[in-house]
């Protein structure tokens, strides 16, 4: 195309010509997989139910699954997504996720709803975005099911108790939510957002809430 000719595709994690995310880098993002903690989906020495993670921890979704690690590299992927306007990586996003995760046993995906503040200096929502392209995939149809409350501060910078705290209450379910319901995040950091927002499915109806996002902080 034309436009490649002018403005040349480069890779968003190493810089190289030729496309958004290279063979290299890709191959280079950290999976995840068995074996790991059974309800959040953390890396773990062996299978267990409850990590150190989670354990001793009031969770509202049923289990969270990743496709990839949240490293220097994967920070670079979704920052570009997120914050610079690669629209287009929701779907190598999916494509990943897709590869990684199976398949939900479920009829519905739902989204977090992003802050207002950040949807109009993004001008869209990366956690919508994704549901949307796993939704094809998947053959799912996709939902918006959550509002959420204004005035919340950023979670980035926060500490774990501080990001449980800032979203307590964040969310209400905005409709009429299924038995079980498949909820999609860019992002699970300290998993206080997609449980604040599990809380408010359940409220809504959601008897059982898991939890899907394209990387995961492993720590």
């Amino acid at each position: 195309m034309l436009l490649d000719l002018v403005f040349p595709r480069r890779c968003v994690v190493c810089g190289s010509n030729g496309a958004v995310l290279c063979f290299d880098c890709e191959q280079g993002l950290e999976r995840l997989g068995k074996p790991m903690c059974e309800r959040c989906g953390a890396p773990t020495a062996w299978p267990v139910e409850r990590c150190r993670e989670c354990a001793g921890r009031r969770i509202a979704f049923a289990r969270a699954r990743a496709a990839i690690a949240y490293d220097a590299s994967a920070k670079r992927l979704v920052g570009a997504w997120k914050e610079r306007g690669q629209r287009k990586l929701a779907e190598v996003a999916a494509e990943l996720v897709a590869r990684a995760v199976e398949r939900p046993s479920a009829y519905t995906l739902t989204f977090v709803p992003a802050d207002e503040n950040r949807l109009l200096e993004r001008g869209h929502n990366p956690a919508e975005r994704l549901a949307a392209a796993l939704g094809a995939r998947w053959q799912l149809p996709v939902v918006p099911l959550l509002s959420r409350a204004p005035g919340r501060a950023p979670q980035k910078g926060l500490t774990l108790a501080e990001r449980r705290r800032n979203v307590r209450g964040a969310f209400a379910p905005s409709g009429s939510v299924p038995n079980t319901i498949v909820l999609v995040d860019d992002v699970y950091t300290s998993g206080a957002t997609v449980s604040a927002a599990a809380t408010a499915l359940r409220k809504g109806g959601a008897r059982r809430v898991e939890v899907v996002t394209f990387a995961r902080a492993v720590r």
